[in-house]
């Protein structure tokens, strides 16, 4: 049997509309998370939805014990359906499953060991909370074999740009694990009781992508297809995935670990809500890179100028989306807070809003060119990046924790991420080499982008701010439309508007 329909190359209207299939399968997620962080927050308590947030962000981090085969298997699976050799790309495929399965366990057993140490040692949570907090952790390790399973599920669908089955997966689970607790919150506040449903969750989860790839790749019925033949690329990817996926969530969650053991659970709920909110927003570049990472992995050898016009397009357009919405959510961060959260939360959290809008704008444009990098193969370079960042970021956080508190985490991720996003954009044009112009083109274009991010920061009054937000938002509406769109986008653009571009 053979793998059905290996997806073509992807033209404009694909990426387009795979690119809606996944922020329609983000932006469902993120609005239940509109709707149900204020409700959770007021049923659990400032302490227990803190604990919560810690236990959402454990589990993330030990999705490291897949070594980079998620990863691994989209890039991979990707490049052979591009050399049209779908026999080896389902060796991949199942093979990866096993090896990921396997893994799983070993994460479950050191969860299951560290998760005493983390509750009584490192983090500071209330006596009183303790012991539901250890079995919640308990809980939860459990469920480190399905989310890897799941992630490389997601890697198969990605790789055969199935977007429309896998979002329309992705968003009622995305939903799910918002809203199912507050399902609970009538009968009980218990961690425990939250966690097993969203244990159960990830469960049923992962059967239904497994049903989906079944259809997709039929072979898994009669079991693993040459099992071990493609164990070597996997793990070569993977390796240096493995690097990423260590020190690249340290880099991200630990803010959040050290803000609870040096401050207080509350202090993580006042700065992890805004985070969790801005970063969000990543959902839609995120859409767009989802699709774009296996189109660089299929095209890197067989049509390197297509190569080129995807990178430069997607940093255009991740560009486009973010600069606006930041712009709004930094001038306005104390207003918007105050409206959704109450002036308590607005308080302590506006601070921590504005520093991050501003770094959330570069740590978009830097995913671009790490999508870009890994998906021509070369995840070593980034991996490289992330283990030199690492040893000057801890203490450069701890120092700004202890200082500023969690304004100052917020200073160091955004400081952070600008040292990244730099380091990406020169790698990413010594990897494009003949196209000097495009990257000059680019890098002046995000440095005035940064410019007007901050300079609503540095203006009191709301109506003041209005104004100048106002004036930026024109100016930049000005030189998106005649200076980023090309003819072709203008005239795409005027059409759905339902009238014909002037000429200028």
């Amino acid at each position: 049997m053979t793998v059905r329909d290996a997806p073509p190359t992807a033209g404009a209207l694909r990426l387009a509309r795979h690119s809606f299939f996944n922020l329609a399968g983000q932006g469902g997620p993120f609005l239940a998370g509109l709707f149900a962080i204020p409700l959770l927050i007021r049923g659990l308590g400032t302490d227990r939805f803190g604990v919560l947030t810690l236990a959402w962000l454990v589990i993330g981090y030990f999705s490291l014990f897949d070594m980079g085969l998620s990863r691994a298997l989209t890039q991979i699976v990707a490049e052979k359906l591009g050399e049209r050799n779908p026999t080896q790309a389902l060796s991949v495929a199942w093979t990866a499953l096993g090896i990921m399965f396997g893994l799983g366990l070993v994460g479950t057993a050191a969860m299951a060991v560290l998760s005493p140490w983390l509750v009584h040692s490192v983090l500071r949570i209330p006596s009183a909370l303790q012991s539901e907090t250890l079995q919640a952790f308990v809980l939860l390790s459990a469920a480190i074999p399905v989310v890897l399973v799941t992630a490389g599920l997601v890697g198969i669908l990605t790789a055969f740009h199935r977007f429309g089955t896998l979002n329309a997966i992705r968003a009622p689970v995305g939903m799910y694990i918002l809203i199912a607790p507050l399902a609970v919150l009538p009968f009980t506040r218990n961690l425990v009781a939250v966690t097993a449903v969203l244990v159960l969750g990830r469960i049923l989860a992962c059967g239904v992508y497994l049903l989906a790839c079944r259809r997709l790749m039929p072979p898994l019925r009669t079991g693993l297809s040459q099992p071990f033949a493609a164990v070597t690329p996997l793990f070569r990817f993977g390796a240096w995935m493995t690097v990423t996926n260590v020190v690249s969530p340290l880099m991200v969650y630990l803010d959040r670990f050290i803000i609870g053991a040096t401050l207080s659970v509350a202090a993580v709920a006042y700065y992890s809500t805004p985070l969790e909110v801005i970063t969000k927003i990543l959902i839609v570049p995120g859409a767009l890179l989802g699709v774009l990472f296996p189109a660089f992995a299929a095209s890197h050898r067989q049509d390197p100028e297509r190569l080129v016009r995807l990178f430069g397009r997607g940093t255009a357009y991740v560009t486009l989306f973010l600069f606006p919405v930041l712009l709004l959510a930094g001038a306005f961060a104390h207003e918007g807070l105050r409206l959704w959260l109450g002036e308590e939360f607005a308080q302590h959290s506006a601070p921590v809003l504005q520093w991050l809008a501003v770094g959330v704008f570069i740590n978009g444009i830097a995913q671009v060119f790490a999508t870009y990098i890994q998906g021509i193969g070369r995840p070593d370079l980034t991996a490289t990046l992330h283990l030199i960042e690492l040893p000057i970021y801890l203490p450069s956080l701890w120092w700004a924790i202890h200082r500023f508190g969690i304004v100052g985490a917020a200073m160091a991720w955004t400081g952070r991420v600008a040292v990244d996003g730099a380091l990406l954009f020169w790698l990413s044009g010594r990897l494009l080499g003949r196209h000097d112009p495009l990257m000059r083109r680019m890098g002046g274009g995000l440095l005035a982008a940064l410019g007007a991010l901050a300079a609503p920061l540095l203006v009191g009054g709301v109506v003041p701010r209005a104004l100048l937000v106002s004036m930026l938002l024109v100016a930049f509406a000005w030189l998106a439309w005649f200076a980023v769109l090309g003819p072709g986008e203008r005239a795409s653009i005027a059409g759905w508007l339902g009238r014909p571009e002037r000429e200028v």
